[in-house]
């Protein structure tokens, strides 16, 4: 079986370090599938078919540079596994689609949805500037998009509990459409026609910038006031 290779924590995002430390290329070395942002929590990446694109905050979609720097990112071989196809879904509805299908509640699964959507609403953060805010700052500058009846695919993984604050616990999905023109950090979705696929993933291969002395020297949050933080930032 795959694991999931992760690159940095989201700890350190609330924190505020946005600082890249891992190129787009050494990142696609370790799997085809996924997410994460880019430099100075620069829009949100989607990887798909070993192609990674970068949502922005102009709206606009580009593929991620071999030389681009993140700071944080989800990735792995994709081999679903299992998948069912739907008449329609929502958003809210993943978690227990997902689970009337398999027990997941205690290992990382990556997650798939492709097809017709009805609607889409993501969100995107624009670029930040050192002094780096923390990532709950960055919620006011955030942009908002919404599209109908698109064809498109959501890209995302489920976290166990266990690991919240060095993933976000619970779903964490991108979306990008098919013409890789419209995409970003989904915040809701209704789905007509899709197919839903999955793959459980037996463990998490980490990956820590313990070169960049910044990572370094930090004193990390509160376990607490990183939850606060992500629920202020979604």
């Amino acid at each position: 079986m795959a694991k999931l290779f992760q690159h940095g924590t989201l700890a350190m995002l609330v924190d505020g370090l946005f600082g890249g430390t891992l190129t787009a290329e050494a990142l696609l070395e370790h799997g085809d599938f996924g997410i994460g942002t880019a430099e100075g929590l620069d829009g949100e990446v989607i990887i798909l078919d070993g192609v990674a694109y970068q949502a922005l905050a102009d709206g606009s979609v580009r593929i991620l540079e071999p030389e681009a720097m993140l700071p944080f990112a989800d990735v792995n071989q994709a081999d679903f596994e299992g998948h069912v196809v739907l008449p329609e879904i929502e958003m809210a509805e993943v978690d227990a689609t997902l689970a009337k299908e398999l027990s997941y509640q205690n290992t990382f699964v990556a997650i798939k949805i492709s097809g017709l959507f009805s609607r889409v609403q993501t969100r995107v953060v624009k670029g930040q500037q050192r002094p780096y805010p923390t990532l709950s700052e960055t919620a006011a500058k955030q942009q908002i998009f919404d599209a109908q009846n698109i064809k498109g695919t959501v890209v995302g993984y489920y976290s166990p509990k266990l690991f919240h604050g060095a993933s976000v616990a619970g779903m964490h999905l991108h979306f990008i459409d098919d013409q890789h023109q419209f995409g970003g950090h989904l915040l809701d979705f209704r789905a007509d026609q899709v197919k839903l696929s999955w793959q459980i993933l037996d463990g998490i291969d980490l990956s820590l910038p313990i070169k960049d002395s910044e990572f370094m020297k930090h004193q990390a949050s509160d376990v607490r006031d990183i939850q606060q933080s992500i629920a202020e930032s979604e």
